[in-house]
């Protein structure tokens, strides 16, 4: 993480913003010296290239490159992400674990050779593979040596800049796995994927495969989504003795693993996205960061809004609405922003809850802000089939309402604490800010490009290369050194979105393989039966549990599994409902007990990480109100004509902006109390709700509050003589 000193800099150049697009340095992260650190470089940079070639130039046969795309990440991964704390001495805590480590070796080293031996069969001509050799050659080596090796690296312990000998154990043990995939799915063989006649060794290398998802997913994510891909995977095997809905006849260990770690499962949708759209855009992403676009988006908002009341925390809004566009998860735009824009929140009054909590609502916002809405919206247009650009468009006005809501919950936190903006002298000048206005022009090429009907892939290279091209008007100008390192920085940063999407693709393939998400979406079917709009709450308290400590792109990918099928089967349109769980996973993160942004938030405020959740939840309260207004109002989503969805932006907003005021207690100039507030709620859900006739009632609803609190504040004020 940054430390605050690294934001917090006003030089000559009067920036408030410097190191905003410095990558944060993970705490289980290895930190290698010039050799290793070269080698990792090469490796980031190859890895990054071999996208590129093969999305634009050269393409690979589909499981094939997603082979390579998964066994790549876990490369990189297991050489810089450790499984245990570092120790301060280079020696380590555990020295025999060495020495176990290069016994380990042994059979993994073996098992790949085995690979190559299998490799040589079919080019031979050889239909099938020895039983004997797939089990006792490949399978019992792999599965051996990647049991212990990921037990070993939990016990190896040893100084940050050192290479971990159990990690190579498993770096080995990846390639093995891809390796014997590699071979056997480009032949007839993979047609039997499923069925009793599957290769026996598909299984082993599909648990030898799972297993090392699963650890490095938890290294990099936490083990939220790890519990929960075990807990599905118990259902599994499992599910046969349950009761009830859950019960289904079963998969013996061998067919279930045969077919997880096809397009069914680990290979499926969420991969598929991860391979082409996420990794694509994270490589346009660390190009804008390496031209320096962060802190320009950043020194622009603080501009902007840094004048107006409670300045800081409009700026966080704003930042992170744009800091959003280029980064993936609520967590990573926290720290991007957060360590500039909490400390001056605090600055201005605000207390360690509250700025931590504003910018933790405004981080997770940036998983909805189009064009590039993290990686949700590219799942979500794999599963759908729904265009990108028309998913894009549908987000315009819950994105609008999001930051709104969020801008009139600090306005009138300020208003009623009695806060300033920040002094003229205390800010960049915006007039010298929108001489680089440039800076923007990539991510116009990419939304120009996307709706002139270029594929997502050409319009998001056009955009990397176009940040190239840009930087050279500006004083961070990219030479060759810069774009090796922009190309560095998204190996690295594509690490933990892969493993994370392969391994809640090991959570979709449980639910596609075992029928759960068709037996749950009867049981939504039976509770429409009562009420449909009790199906809806409880298809989102779903949604929110499964999305809680998961970072937004596997929680909407499980939810979208489970949930939206039920939703669809209600008689609800397909991107109304999948926005619909969508919604819910991105604010997952803000929801307590697990928020993973509000803890991320903070962890820089200094604030208890419960208080902040609470905090933020309050703050983006009216998020969980406005997914159900896109059941009733088809126009929240631009699915109607031009004047109903202008009336429904402009009535959501204020019942959005009347919302707030209730949840503060602030409305008119002065403290509201019980009744107004009741009465505002009231106006607020009719506006949102975007009938004629609710629409009327709000407004009516809205003048009595209006009346009501002015006497008040009227008969509050004292009459000057």
């Amino acid at each position: 993480m940054k430390s605050n000193s690294q934001s917090l800099i006003e030089s000559d150049d009067h920036m408030l913003a410097h190191g905003v697009d410095d990558e944060p340095v993970e705490g289980n992260r290895r930190l290698f010296g010039r050799r290793l650190l070269a080698f990792v470089s090469v490796l980031a940079i190859a890895y990054a290239v071999f996208h590129l070639y093969a999305l634009n130039i050269s393409p690979l046969e589909t499981w094939s490159y997603r082979i390579v795309h998964v066994c790549g990440a876990l490369i990189l991964g297991y050489v810089l992400f450790s499984g245990a704390r570092f120790t301060d001495t280079g020696a380590g805590g555990f020295r025999w674990t060495s020495w176990a480590a290069l016994i380990l070796l042994l059979p993994a080293g073996y098992a790949l050779f085995q690979t190559l031996n299998m490799y040589r069969q079919v080019q031979g001509g050889a239909l099938r593979l020895p039983v004997d050799l797939e089990t006792w050659h490949y399978g019992w080596p792999l599965l051996a040596a990647t049991g212990l090796g990921i037990v070993l690296s939990w016990l190896h312990r040893r100084d940050r800049a050192v290479f971990s000998l159990p990690d190579l154990v498993l770096v080995v043990c990846s390639i093995a796995t891809a390796a014997y995939l590699l071979v056997v799915y480009n032949t007839p063989m993979r047609m039997s994927t499923g069925t009793p006649f599957a290769p026996v060794g598909i299984s082993f290398a599909a648990i030898a495969g799972t297993a090392l998802i699963m650890e490095m997913t938890r290294r990099v994510a936490g083990m939220a989504l790890v519990i929960i891909a075990l807990v599905f995977l118990g259902y599994v095997f499992a599910g046969p003795y349950l009761p009830g809905f859950l019960g289904y006849p079963g998969l013996s260990i061998q067919r279930f693993f045969s077919q997880v770690y096809t397009d069914a499962g680990v290979l499926g949708p969420t991969t598929a996205v991860s391979s082409t759209y996420i990794i694509l855009f994270i490589i346009f992403a660390a190009f804008l960061q390496a031209s320096k676009v962060g802190d320009y988006f950043v020194n622009f908002a603080f501009a902007a809004a840094g004048r107006t009341r409670g300045g800081p925390a409009k700026v966080a809004i704003f930042a992170s609405g744009l800091m959003g566009m280029i980064n993936g998860t609520s967590a990573g735009n926290v720290v991007s922003t957060g360590s500039l824009t909490i400390p001056l929140m605090k600055r201005v009054g605000y207390s360690k809850q509250t700025a931590g909590a504003v910018e933790a609502a405004a981080s997770t916002g940036g998983q909805i802000m189009p064009p590039i809405m993290g990686a949700g919206a590219f799942i979500m247009a794999e599963i759908t089939g729904i265009p990108y650009t028309e998913i894009a468009i549908a987000a315009i006005i819950p994105a609008i309402l999001y930051f709104a809501s969020v801008y009139f919950m600090v306005d009138l936190e300020a208003a009623r604490l009695g806060m300033r903006g920040m002094r003229e002298d205390e800010l960049p000048s915006l007039k010298r800010l929108a001489r680089q206005a440039y800076l923007f022009v990539p991510i116009l090429i990419l939304i120009v490009a996307l709706f002139m009907g270029y594929s997502v892939i050409r319009a998001g290279t056009l955009a990397t290369v176009s940040a190239v091209v840009v930087s050279w008007l500006s004083p961070h100008k990219m030479g060759l050194r810069a774009i090796l390192n922009a190309l560095q920085l998204s190996g690295i940063m594509s690490v933990q979105i892969i493993v994370v999407c392969a391994c809640a693709g090991v959570i979709v393939g449980v639910i596609s393989l075992t029928g759960v998400g068709a037996r749950f979406s009867s049981l939504l079917l039976g509770v429409a039966e009562t009420s449909q709009l009790l199906a809806l709450v409880f298809a989102m308290f779903i949604s929110v549990l499964l999305g809680m400590g998961m970072p937004t792109t596997a929680a909407y990918a499980v939810a979208a599994s489970v949930v939206a099928p039920g939703l669809v089967q209600l008689g609800i349109e397909p991107l109304t409902a999948h926005f619909f769980v969508f919604y819910f996973a991105v604010v997952s993160a803000i929801t307590p007990p697990v928020a993973l942004a509000s803890y991320a938030a903070a962890g820089i405020s200094g604030a208890n990480p419960m208080e902040t959740s609470v905090a933020s939840f309050r703050i983006g309260l009216s998020a969980f109100i406005v997914p159900f207004m896109f059941f009733y109002n088809s126009a929240l989503l631009m699915d109607a004509g031009v004047f109903e969805i202008a009336r429904a932006l402009v009535t959501a907003t204020i019942g959005v902006y009347l919302l707030s005021s209730a949840v503060q207690g602030w409305f008119v100039r002065g403290l509201a109390p019980g009744y107004i507030r009741v009465l505002l709620m009231a106006a607020a859900l009719m506006m949102i709700e975007g009938g004629i006739i609710t629409d009327l009632a709000g407004v009516v609803v809205v003048v009595m509050a209006y009346l009501a609190q002015k006497r008040r504040v009227a008969l509050a004020t004292p009459v000057s003589a």
